[in-house]
């Protein structure tokens, strides 16, 4: 969004790690982030009576307009999605969807958009949210309409929703997702179809997507060790993909041949895993079947995605894929590159964990999780789907004004 010309005011984000993420990366070019307009847990903002007069009042006097008469531009959330997802559902164990608090929240972010009046505002889900029910008997499709219906509920704006996937739009993952877009009235028509791309609510497909290859081939080192890290970059830009992802904004220049690399630290496989990784990328992925575990997925990267595009999607498990040249699960930078973030942009926390540190347990009312850096990756919107969501937004904007 910021690429595409937004200039963030405001965060919200529960998790420590998370939020401290989002921080750094804007400390030299949105310093009042950190200073003073961030928060942690949305019930906490909600329930302050007086939240929303100081925030206006503390905009007002910090960037010198209005934001009650000249109102801000967009508001995007995307609460967490674990209790719809496929993974979530089986990590959910015996409790009802109705029963996990983070499954509620969308209500909160549809009180802080009715608050604030935003021009425009994007929710954003997994798949899982459309065919979700809320208990065991429920309707298919309950949550979903419960959702839309509260966005739909917000006075004076035009709401429309897509399916949508992030390889339609640049993006080297399939990843299925969920936008409910709403435009306010006087910044809107009301197209009467629901399909938010037909009604221009959301940009049309750009079909941009790279190979693996072309995402991966110029941070290869051929004399990698398990264990340890790659810490400058091997060789120069192979291709304009990789310029574009290693150009650095505070610097204005493209990270070149020996320049540092971050986040390139190759985990510590066993013999067996090793054998069986090496396997796999010689017979096109099948495992022998001495080394197959009970692991629910695992595949090898293809270089190349051939005619049906990308077909993965990255979620919070590094080793959910092997990398497609040497046998190993990919790197935290390289799981960045899949979500198409930027090689300048840092991410804060533990590398991994696991277990109920990382999934939680609700049967027990343990809803707290880690975020590790795998995770908050996996957990976000890629920023090359955002930005063109962004481009959109901003051209709606324009016209309107």
């Amino acid at each position: 969004m910021e690429k595409a010309g937004f200039f963030p005011l405001y965060v919200n984000e529960l998790n420590n790690d998370a939020l401290e993420t989002y921080l750094v990366n804007r400390e030299k070019f949105f310093p009042h982030l950190r200073n003073k307009y961030n928060s942690n847990d949305i019930k906490d903002v909600i329930s302050d009576k007086n939240f929303f007069n100081n925030l206006f009042k503390n905009l007002k006097n910090d960037f010198n307009r209005d934001f009650k008469k000249n109102s801000i531009d967009l508001i995007t959330g995307g609460p967490p999605c674990q209790g719809f997802s496929g993974m979530g559902i089986r990590r959910s164990y015996s409790v009802e969807k109705k029963q996990l608090p983070s499954n509620h929240l969308y209500q909160d972010m549809a009180f802080f958009i009715h608050q604030i009046r935003p021009k425009i505002f994007l929710f954003e889900n997994v798949e899982g949210l459309i065919r979700s029910r809320w208990t065991k008997n429920g309707e298919k499709g309950e949550i979903f309409n419960d959702v839309l219906t509260t966005f739909r509920n917000i006075p004076n704006y035009n709401v429309k929703y897509k399916l949508i996937y992030a390889k339609d739009y640049g993006v080297p993952q399939n990843r299925p997702r969920v936008l409910i877009v709403g435009i306010r009235k006087d910044f809107s028509n009301n197209f009467l179809d629901d399909d938010a791309v037909l009604a221009e609510f959301l940009p049309f497909p750009t079909s941009d997507y790279p190979d693996i290859e072309e995402i991966f081939s110029d941070i290869i080192d051929d004399n990698f060790v398990y264990g340890e890290s790659t810490n400058i970059y091997k060789n120069d830009p192979l291709n304009k993909w990789q310029e574009n992802i290693r150009f650095n904004p505070f610097t204005k220049q493209i990270l070149k041949k020996n320049d540092p690399l971050t986040d390139q630290q190759y985990s510590r496989h066993s013999l067996k895993v090793i054998e069986k990784f090496t396997y796999m990328i010689k017979n096109n992925g099948e495992i022998p079947e001495h080394l197959k575990t009970k692991k629910f997925s695992q595949r090898v990267l293809p270089s190349k995605w051939g005619n049906k595009g990308p077909t993965i999607t990255a979620c919070s498990l590094p080793d959910d894929f092997v990398h497609y040249s040497q046998p190993r699960s990919l790197t935290v930078r390289e799981w960045a590159r899949l979500q198409t973030f930027p090689d300048w942009y840092e991410f804060k926390g533990k590398r991994t964990t696991g277990g109920i540190r990382r999934a939680g347990n609700p049967r027990k009312s343990i809803f707290d999780r880690e975020v590790p850096k795998y995770t908050q990756i996996g957990n976000a919107v890629p920023v090359k789907l955002a930005f063109e969501i962004g481009k959109h937004f901003v051209k709606i904007l324009k016209n309107y004004n």
